[in-house]
């Protein structure tokens, strides 16, 4: 580990491919009025806000002027002001980092681990589809009414099963419905798509099923349905209840959808409750759907790491541009030690590398002797009296 020069913090920037950097910068013309701060300094100070848990303005301008010497290793010749931090995150439009993002995870996901049971036994892209809600103040965030009292907005996400990361992400106001934001989403031929039942519009899943795409979701409790063929369960799978092939038959829902589904019902016994499990594919075992549906657990996890690891929940910037750069610099950090995670040979909790890199941003080790190698056991002391051999 010895002989580095630079730091860890500057050696995960150097993940970051320059080249795609400065071509979406020329593209969306970011650091035209950019008051002295370019937008290459404006991302590496929003990434040290997550990786450093700075809360605010503050901590970001002096945790970046207390690196005295590492600065240029970052690539940024001063640390931003309060002030220019404060109107850069206003006037900068945040498309610059959505885009930085996306062509960040096409450059970094090739070499991103795939060890996913089904995606292989499947050989099928699966997304997982949810959104979730983050609360904001409404006294500070005006614009972003949810209720009379409350201030909100959501974040919609498509994960790549594969490599646990949005492949899709917009932030929109609370109020929208998730199927809203769904029909604006292209899914490939042959792909899965996991879900909730807020998703369950049975207009859009036939668009879905026209498109050869297949769905796994939840059926709502009030929707109308005749069982068409029921099959038997396999019992080395309790867990399943029942298969049958389904039309549906409710006021309007016969025309939305005029084709047959198919109903799995599982027995959750983490819940204690029963689940319908509706899909359009009819020749999947039946416990290959309820694993499907199981899956969808890896965006509930990345919703939890976003929003515990990351600050989401408190913001730098009140209006609704300061809110996206946040957002959007928040999954370029994710991005990031989501590479150095698949990457390392040791076995790392996302939550642990977040809490180890935060003590170790600014110390001059080998970033992937320290990722592969975290804990040095400390070598066995010599023996205080030594120990005298005998031979017989």
């Amino acid at each position: 580990m010895s002989g580095i020069k630079i730091s860890v913090f500057s050696q995960i920037l150097a993940l970051v491919d320059r080249n795609i950097c400065n071509k979406l910068i020329k593209k969306h013309q970011s650091d035209k009025h950019s008051k002295g701060i370019n937008t290459w300094t404006h991302m590496v100070s929003m990434i040290f806000m997550q990786l450093s848990a700075s809360t605010s303005i503050r901590d970001i301008a002096n945790g970046l002027m207390s690196a005295t010497g590492n600065l240029s290793h970052l690539g940024i010749t001063k640390a931003p002001s309060k002030s220019s931090m404060s109107y850069i995150n206003k006037h900068r439009s945040y498309e610059v980092f959505r885009d930085i993002y996306f062509e960040l995870l096409e450059s970094l996901e090739p070499s991103l681990e795939k060890s996913r049971k089904y995606a292989r036994s499947l050989k099928r892209k699966i997304y997982l589809l949810d959104s979730t809600i983050i609360p904001l103040s409404l006294s500070l965030f005006d614009w972003a009414k949810f209720r009379t009292t409350k201030g909100a907005v959501k974040l919609h996400t498509v994960l790549d099963y594969d490599t646990g990361l949005p492949c899709y992400a917009v932030l929109t106001e609370a109020k929208k419905h998730d199927v809203k934001a769904a029909k604006t989403i292209d899914f490939p031929c042959g792909s899965v798509v996991v879900m909730d039942r807020a998703y369950v519009d049975f207009i859009w899943l036939n668009n879905l099923d026209s498109s050869g795409v297949f769905f796994v979701t939840r059926l709502k409790k009030n929707v109308k349905y005749e069982i068409i063929e029921t099959f038997v369960t396999n019992e080395k799978h309790e867990h399943i209840l029942t298969d049958e092939d389904i039309r549906l038959t409710g006021i309007f829902t016969d025309v939305k959808y005029p084709k047959n589904l198919r109903i799995v019902k599982v027995y959750d016994e983490e819940n204690d409750q029963e689940l319908l499990l509706l899909t359009n594919n009819m020749s999947w075992t039946a416990d290959t759907i309820s694993q499907l549906y199981k899956s969808r657990w890896a965006i509930e996890i990345f919703f939890k790491h976003l929003k515990q690891l990351f600050h989401i929940k408190s913001f730098i910037g009140t209006t609704e541009n300061a809110v996206q750069i946040q957002m959007w610099c928040s999954l370029i950090a994710i991005l990031l030690l989501s590479y150095i995670k698949a990457k390392a040979i040791y076995d790392w909790h996302l939550s642990n590398l977040v809490s180890l890199l935060r003590l170790n941003l600014f110390v001059k080790v080998d970033l992937w002797q320290w990722a592969n190698y975290p804990i040095l056991k400390p070598e066995k002391p010599p023996d205080k009296y030594g120990q005298m051999s005998f031979n017989f």
